[in-house]
């Protein structure tokens, strides 16, 4: 009779979340996983390349849309996602849904998340590639770092690519 316990995993400790597109059905989850580590008190941070850029874009992080064309999530056929005005509608039920369930909207997920701790990067290649630079972003990034940078600060802990 075998009375040894099995091993428990080791706690996770520290999560660096990627988000790399720019819809509205692409930056939720990682906020949402960066947002759910820093509740149970696990680092976050938050790396944030190509179209992810515009979730912390000043001018853009408010206007951020779903797409409708070519997203088989929508279940909706790809002639119809490309209506105009679709993407619209499409994006105004979506933030009427989040809204009822109590999620804030994206620029106030992204303060909340970083007034927990959470580090905020936007990828220099990207940055670069869009000819943007540290004005372009809102205040709460931490800086623009290269992917090498990144991996400094995700070192020992999970990355989740979204």
């Amino acid at each position: 009779m075998n009375t040894e316990q099995p091993a428990q995993p080791d706690p996770i400790e520290k999560v660096s979340v990627i988000i790399s597109r720019g819809s509205l059905d692409e930056v939720y989850p990682g906020l949402i996983m960066a947002n759910g580590a820093r509740a149970e008190g696990i680092e976050a941070n938050l790396f944030f390349t190509f179209f992810g850029l515009d979730a912390i874009h000043a001018k853009r992080h408010e206007h951020i849309k779903v797409a409708t064309v070519g997203n088989p999530g929508m279940h909706v056929a790809t002639w119809l996602g490309g209506l105009p005005g679709m993407s619209s509608v499409m994006t105004h039920v979506m933030e009427k849904q989040i809204a009822e369930l109590d999620i804030p909207s994206i620029p106030e997920f992204v303060e909340m998340i970083s007034d927990t701790g959470a580090g905020l990067y936007a990828c220099k290649a990207s940055v670069d590639l869009f000819k943007m630079e540290k004005s372009d972003f809102i205040e709460q990034v931490d800086d623009i770092i290269t992917v090498g940078e990144f991996y400094e600060i995700a070192a020992g802990g999970q990355i989740i690519f979204t």
